[in-house]
């Protein structure tokens, strides 16, 4: 029965790994989830931000055109 001890100590240190295993399994999917929800929210921001542009590019488009020949300035 000397092997017994052994056998004891190879079953405790295989209960911890498996206790360690199911840890990283819900932190990796914990940090699954995150990665989704961060991508969504960053996928929107992207949009948010062509739309953004466009108002910007649309809004540029109606400015007049600087022509710096015709500078109008007063006399002092």
């Amino acid at each position: 029965m000397s092997n017994q001890p052994q056998i004891d100590q190879i079953a405790e240190r295989i209960g911890r790994l498996l206790l360690r295993h199911a840890e990283l399994q819900r932190t990796n999917t914990l940090l699954t989830d995150q990665i989704g929800s961060l991508t969504n929210e960053r996928d929107s921001l992207k949009s948010r931000l062509a739309a953004a542009r466009a108002r910007v590019d649309a809004l540029l488009d109606r400015l007049p055109e600087a022509n710096p020949g015709n500078s109008q300035k007063t006399a002092p």
